[in-house]
């Protein structure tokens, strides 16, 4: 029981510190202003950890690898307490794998949230400022999308077509990191 508890707190905190960092990441990626609630909430809850970062982790060309490494470091201690929390259960060589497994996880769910948001936005509130920074950060991965679904009556489905791709992607990670983990368990 006190494992349930100490992950749920874990992963709550975890994946709100990590997935501030890898919006921030994504967001300069896409050159996505800061000036908005969206933004100025990013950086609220990851200066403390980026900005330190940033002295020791350069960036490359559009992205922010500052903020990758803090996402990362941010699921890597979540995966080390949760070790500890354990009794050393497990080799140690799991928990960085773990947490490169997290991220890759997160990345997706942000995705999936990102998209989710985007869609409910746009039939809500299509003129309000948080769908315009949600809109270009969705619009990337939907463009492609976009090209070679065509839209029916007027509705375009690429959306739906995107959401569909990432649940196939989530299950994949999860299908890798469990035979991955197997593999070290009995290797």
């Amino acid at each position: 029981m006190l494992y349930s508890i100490v992950s749920l707190i874990l992963n709550v905190a975890a994946s709100l510190l990590a997935g501030a960092c890898l919006l921030r990441l994504y967001m300069q990626a896409q050159r996505v202003p800061f000036a908005n609630p969206v933004g100025q909430a990013v950086f609220a809850l990851s200066n403390w950890i980026v900005l330190p970062l940033r002295r020791i982790v350069r960036p490359g060309n559009r992205w922010d690898l500052a903020s990758l490494v803090a996402a990362f470091l941010v699921l890597l201690a979540q995966e080390l307490i949760l070790w500890l929390v354990r009794g050393l259960a497990g080799t140690a060589l799991l928990v960085p794998l773990l947490a490169v497994f997290g991220l890759l996880r997160l990345a997706v769910s942000g995705m999936t949230f990102l998209l989710l948001a985007y869609v409910v936005l746009s039939w809500v509130q299509p003129h309000s400022p948080l769908a315009g920074v949600v809109g270009r950060l969705c619009e990337p991965p939907l463009r492609p999308l976009r090209r070679v679904i065509p839209t029916l009556g007027g509705l375009d489905l690429s959306a739906l077509v995107l959401l569909v791709l990432l649940q196939v992607l989530s299950i994949v990670i999860g299908g890798v990191q469990a035979q991955l983990v197997t593999a070290v368990l009995l290797g």
